[in-house]
């Protein structure tokens, strides 16, 4: 929970210089409601490592089987379709789990949250390695690495959505967008390194294994995160943000407090910004588990597979990593211009796919999916940071945009198994009528964007409290000379 320090006198605030330990304030920006100074503290940096490498292994389990399904098929003795599933019974379980985590950071805090999070990889990481066992049968194998699928799926979101609730309570207003950019595309680090490694690692149960290594040896990073600093960096990390029902309530047009009040004009932004971030986040994790069932029958290995959707990740990551700090101090009110602009341009290279994906054209390939990464993983921070502006609430927005990236998610996977082409097909099995569905439905959607406002509230109500704070201290100075 968050604490407010106590009052601290104008000469106090001037003389007092911060240290450099790692449990203490390293620099004083502001003072708060009740004249306490706004802190920021080095520790922030460990617990954004921490939260950063969980949501790494957390996400390598969704992507894990997409390079691999047609050696899962054979070797388990499961159809494709099962394979699938393996990805959809994460983004199920994603969706429950996705809207309980407000009220449990709310009640026991973000740490406790983490700790429930590395409970459940580490019971994913070896129940999905026993049924890797060859003396059990292929139904029993298959029960087993559902079940592990079914507790990556409850660690998975906590790691997401915890993202920029963690950046509102930890960082000021120069780092926000920062933060929450590495918490974010942390998940799509792990979606690379799963395609990645899942095909060089040796067979499909060598390769579980290593996966379970992996998870094992993340865990103690939980250590490292801190439920909330002694003194609040700004004025709405001080704030306990409200329950996620009442943000639903605001966002149906329902009355709240005034604090949590959302305009007409809010609530339609928000719509929109739910819709087109699901569409997008679906569309990329569809293509994230169905990545060698798009490309094999055109005669693309899966190492080839899996180099596609990691460059689609990777270069999505440099992207982000380059502009997030912009955002901050740069472009600080330009998130829905920035989303205007980018945003169709994802929509329309998802489009170009039905055009590309054929024998022979590896090197077209890679510039789309690199052009898809650069625009679709650094817009990622921008919508998180900015449904946070919209709703004054970090971790339920944060809950309401990843719940419905997966339903939607769900969604596309089934629909575009249904797509796939029979054997007789030219080439057989192939995945050209998934494709379009997924370039359209992402193309049309994509323009919603348009229509969006996008008013930075929160950052406004945080530099005006600033301002003031800024200037009664002067006023208090000037008195005290």
């Amino acid at each position: 929970m968050d604490q407010k320090a106590p009052s601290t006198s104008v000469e106090e605030k001037v003389a007092s210089s911060p240290t450099h330990t790692p449990d203490s304030p390293e620099n004083v920006s502001a003072a708060g409601p009740e004249h306490a100074p706004y802190r920021l503290y080095k520790r922030r940096f460990a617990g954004l490592l921490g939260l950063v490498v969980l949501n790494i292994v957390a996400a390598m389990a969704w992507p894990w089987f997409g390079p691999i399904s047609n050696d899962m098929s054979a070797e388990f003795g499961i159809s494709l379709d099962q394979v699938n599933w393996l990805g959809n019974i994460v983004a199920l379980v994603y969706l429950p789990s996705a809207v309980l985590i407000p009220a449990v950071v709310s009640r026991y805090g973000i740490r406790r949250c983490c700790d429930i999070g590395v409970i459940a990889l580490l019971l994913a990481a070896w129940i999905r390695y026993a049924g890797t066992s060859k003396a059990l049968s292929s139904n029993a194998a298959y029960a087993l690495l559902i079940v592990g699928q079914f507790f990556a799926a409850i660690a998975q979101p906590i790691y997401q959505v915890l993202g920029p609730k963690y950046s509102e309570t930890w960082f000021d207003l120069n780092s926000r967008t920062t933060a929450t950019m590495l918490v974010a595309i942390s998940n799509p680090v792990g979606g690379a390194v799963g395609q990645l490694l899942s095909p060089l690692v040796g067979d499909t149960r060598q390769s579980i294994l290593v996966l379970a290594i992996i998870t094992s040896a993340a865990i103690p990073f939980v250590l490292l995160i801190g439920a909330a600093p002694p003194t609040p960096p700004t004025f709405s990390g001080s704030k306990k943000s409200p329950p996620l029902l009442a943000m639903i309530r605001a966002m149906i047009g329902i009355e709240v407090s005034p604090e949590q009040h959302m305009t007409g004009r809010e609530r339609t932004d928000f719509a929109i910004l739910v819709l087109v971030f699901g569409v997008i986040v679906a569309g990329t994790n569809a293509f994230a588990i169905l990545t060698g069932q798009y490309m094999e029958p055109y005669g693309y290995s899966e190492d080839i597979s899996g180099l596609m959707g990691a460059c689609l990740l990777l270069a999505g990551i440099v992207a982000a990593i380059a502009t997030a700090p912009l955002f901050d101090r740069v472009f600080t009110h330009h998130l829905a211009i920035t989303a205007k602009i980018v945003v169709p341009i994802i929509g329309a290279a998802w489009l170009s796919l039905i055009w590309a994906v054929k024998p022979h054209n590896t090197g077209g390939l890679f510039v789309i999916m690199a052009i898809i990464g650069i625009c679709g993983i650094s817009v990622l921070p921008v919508s998180l940071e900015l449904g946070c502006e919209l709703t004054r609430n970090a971790d339920g927005s944060s809950a309401i945009l990843w719940f419905a990236g997966n339903l939607f998610a769900v969604m596309f996977i089934l629909v575009q198994g249904a797509l796939r082409a029979g054997p007789d097909a030219n080439p057989p099995l192939n995945m050209h009528q998934a494709i379009m569905f997924n370039g359209i439905f992402i193309f049309v959607s994509s323009f919603l964007v348009l229509f969006l406002k996008g008013d930075m509230v929160r950052k406004a109500r945080d530099e005006e409290r600033n301002q003031e704070i800024n200037i009664n201290s002067m006023n208090a100075l000037s008195m005290l000379v």
